[in-house]
């Protein structure tokens, strides 16, 4: 992997994160996430874990959901920000609950559901038990490869031939990281393959991303374009923006291919202008005047967290500024009354006013679990800055 520093563009920015660090209360909202998560796992059992937070009323989900590891995620990040032990022992409690991939989704999110949980629980302790579910889920992940299509399936829906969702960019890292640590280069080979793929395909001329391109898995011909969780099949779903801004900047993190680093800073361009006096941004940024203003915190914690990393990577000095800037206005809004809950708020969620499917009327203006652990990595990311 070729390593690139930044050394001109991070020494420029000290400034200017030094002037902003009092403006984002990291330790008080690690107490407070340490609060909330304690307050979440009280309504747990051993195979559910959080979904999200409406109309006062917690719902939760099994372990087949593709959301399960987010939970154990957000408790590791508390522990690592706080040092509180007993959060320690709350993310391993969490994590223990989905070391069988057999109980996992079996589908794309496998790296959603495995990376934030049993691959922060080895990096933390060291514990080869949680090797062995890497592994497993990599190895399961790297089987839905179709080398005709050049790209990993997304999801068993008899209603696509082979569809494969930006989304899936964020898993990924399942397979980089895998491919390190077990030494298998075949899976890195996958992931590249697959990310090359998705630029080829999934993007428009403006650099923004369809949610979904459905292929023939006969020849690796395209069969259709959707977007499927956005406005419209045209439209920029805000989501599907920040998984793709993410998704290449860890790829580029992650092998320092090039073209990664292009296509994450050409969907960086696309996002800049359109999160000017809103940091935070709707759930389609070309929907209706009628829902135009409903936000989607998840997506602008997931360009916090982008950001931030890409601040890091990119060569160009006045590019990294731009991009540290917009992650820090981003997170000191998420930190803001507006989004961030209180004590006891929410149902022990963190954020308010994310959307997950606006089209189907589901999960509109709640507190989502992914939408926690992107905020709590971007926290991460600009403490360790």
């Amino acid at each position: 992997m070729r390593i690139h520093l930044v050394i001109p563009a991070l020494a420029g920015l000290a400034g200017l994160l030094a002037s902003c660090r009092c403006d984002i209360p990291v330790d008080r909202i690690a107490e407070l996430s340490a609060k909330q998560c304690t307050i979440l796992e009280q309504s747990l059992t051993e195979d559910t874990f959080p979904r999200y937070f409406q109309n006062g009323e917690l719902k939760l989900a099994d372990t087949h959901w593709w959301c399960s590891g987010f939970f154990p995620g957000v408790c590791w990040y508390t522990y690592k920000l706080s040092g509180d032990e007993s959060m320690k022992e709350m993310a391993l409690r969490q994590t223990s609950k989905i070391l069988d991939v057999s109980l996992l989704s079996g589908d794309h999110d496998l790296g959603f559901e495995v990376m934030p949980s049993s691959g922060e629980a080895w990096k933390e302790t060291g514990d080869s038990l949680y090797l062995k579910t890497v592994r497993d889920a990599a190895e399961q992940l790297a089987g839905r490869f179709s080398p005709v299509a050049g790209v990993i399936k997304s999801w068993n829906n008899p209603h696509f031939s082979y569809p494969v969702i930006i989304d899936n960019m964020m898993n990924l890292e399942l397979l980089t990281y895998a491919s390190r640590i077990f030494g298998v280069p075949e899976w890195k080979e996958i992931a590249i393959t697959h990310a090359r793929t998705t630029i080829k395909n999934h993007f428009r001329e403006d650099n923004s991303c369809y949610h979904l391109v459905d292929y023939n898995p006969e020849d690796g011909s395209i069969i259709r374009k959707q977007t499927v969780q956005g406005y419209a099949d045209e439209s920029a779903w805000s989501r599907g923006q920040a998984w793709a801004l993410y998704g290449f900047t860890m790829m580029f993190r992650e092998t320092g291919e090039e073209d990664f680093l292009a296509q994450a800073e050409k969907v960086a361009a696309f996002l800049l202008p359109r999160l000017e006096g809103r940091p935070v941004p709707p759930w389609d940024f070309d929907a209706p005047e009628e829902s135009i203003g409903q936000d989607d915190a998840s997506a602008g914690a997931i360009m916090a967290s982008a950001f931030f990393e890409l601040s890091g990577l990119t060569r160009d000095a006045g590019l990294a500024k731009r991009y540290r800037a917009q992650a820090l206005e981003t997170l000191k809004a998420l930190c803001g009354e507006k989004y961030l809950a209180t004590e006891g708020e929410v149902g022990g969620f963190l954020l308010k006013h994310s959307t997950g499917h606006y089209p189907k009327g589901s999960e509109v203006d709640v507190s989502l679990t992914y939408a926690d652990y992107y905020f709590m990595e971007a926290l991460w990311r600009y403490k360790n800055l």
